[in-house]
């Protein structure tokens, strides 16, 4: 099977559970999205696959992210994403790009750093609020993700996620300096 093979395989999978989470009949989603009922119907048998455009008024109708009508499968805790996993979905002949490096579900402030962790550097954080979420991408060095105690390594082009309500810590055990780019989604105060 191909990528692309995988990727039409997930997408009718995971918009059929969405819509079905949502209570949507083809119809309505059709509606909301401003896309054609067939067009859905093709999609989710997995016979088409839509341009960047349609999938994301399709994932903006249901309320998911991109991500989450892409991802092959639901992930552990924590999610490494190697550089070659990451999915293009635009591109011009020209060079320009735009991949999708990882993303997640979570309501709330989103919040984007950029780091640098210098070798032998460490910083550690308490738990957040349960349902914050941390995604981040490593553009230099190795850093060593721990979260509740267990180490992962996501070298320099790979991408991470987790559920940030455990302790957790970003470290260089390197030579080089460690630069990556952080986001952080806060669920809204009840």
């Amino acid at each position: 099977m191909t990528d692309l093979d995988q990727l039409t395989q997930s997408l009718a999978r995971n918009l059929k559970h969405w819509r079905a989470e949502r209570g949507f009949t083809l119809d309505a989603l059709a509606a909301r999205a401003g896309v054609s009922r067939g067009m859905i119907i093709q999609i989710e048998q997995a016979r088409t696959n839509p341009s960047v455009g349609t999938t994301v008024k399709i994932a903006d109708a249901l309320g998911v992210s991109i991500t989450t009508l892409l991802d092959y499968e639901q992930g552990p805790q924590v999610r490494i994403v190697a550089a070659d996993e990451a999915v293009r979905l635009w591109s011009t002949e020209a060079g320009s790009h735009t991949t999708l490096l990882v993303g997640a579900e979570a309501p709330g402030p989103f919040e984007l750093w950029d780091w640098r962790l210098m070798p032998g550097d460490r910083s550690a954080s308490d738990p957040h609020p349960p349902g914050t979420v941390e995604l981040l991408q490593v553009r230099t060095g190795t850093l060593t993700l721990v979260v509740e105690g267990v180490e992962h390594r996501v070298p320099a082009g790979s991408a991470a996620t987790f559920e940030a309500k455990a302790p957790h810590a970003y470290r260089n055990d390197g030579e080089e300096p460690v630069e990556m780019t952080m986001s952080v989604i806060i669920p809204l105060a009840r």
